[in-house]
């Protein structure tokens, strides 16, 4: 009897110890490192295990602003709507650096077309020739180079009213040209009154200032 006893604990002593073994192998094997989802803040513990990963669940819940509840054996992870688990990149905003590099070109260019405009009133100098026609060609072509680049909303709005200036000086320039053709006289400072070159000045003044806050502001100067 006492042979026997003495039997049965020496094998419940070496079953302990084997289990004891078996469960340090399987802590040896674990290695710990993290999980982080693309656009969300923090990061979930993970557990790996002879080659397979083990999410900390509670971890992930917070990770992913979900919940957890429990329903008999099982364990339910609530995920938000909308939660932004994809790799989808965010969106940039405001004036995106390629599309401000070519905007300041096109206003360039507009301003060199502006500026022999108004020389050529001060001086008298005849508009019938057709020489104002390359200045306009460079702009149109500027204009169009800026709308390439074009990456954000921001830029979209600003690209429209850079549009509107070409236009507006589009518009002006026949204006003078036309009345140059009919022989009608036109002072000298003529474009100091005139409400299309005031407009064209007033948001060329605003697109500087979009150009140096890297935003599109709608102040009404170029409507």
């Amino acid at each position: 009897m006492s042979s026997y006893s003495g039997n049965k604990a020496t094998g419940c002593m070496i079953g302990v110890i084997f289990a004891v073994s078996i469960l340090a192998l399987a802590v040896a094997a674990q290695q710990t490192v993290s999980l982080a989802i693309n656009g969300q803040q923090g990061s979930a513990k993970v557990v790996q295990v002879q080659g397979h990963n083990y999410v900390d669940v509670d971890g992930l819940a917070r990770l992913t602003n979900g919940s957890i509840s429990f329903k008999g054996a099982q364990i339910l992870l609530t995920l938000p709507t909308g939660a932004a688990l994809s790799s989808a990149p965010v969106q940039p905003t405001g004036l995106s650096k390629d599309f401000m590099s070519a905007g300041i070109e096109a206003m360039a260019s507009i301003r060199e077309w502006h500026s022999a405009l108004r020389t050529a009133i001060e001086r008298g100098v005849p508009l019938t020739t057709g020489w104002l026609d390359n200045y306009q060609a460079q702009a149109q072509n500027a204009v169009n180079l800026a709308s390439v680049p074009i990456s954000t909303d921001s830029d979209k709005a600003a690209f429209g009213v850079i549009t509107q200036v070409y236009n507006n000086m589009r518009a002006l320039t026949d204006k003078y040209v036309q009345l140059n053709k009919s022989q009608t006289y036109f002072a000298p400072d003529s474009l100091q009154s005139d409400p299309l070159d005031q407009k064209i000045v007033s948001c060329g003044h605003t697109l500087a200032a979009m150009s140096s806050a890297k935003q599109f502001v709608d102040d009404g100067a170029c409507r």
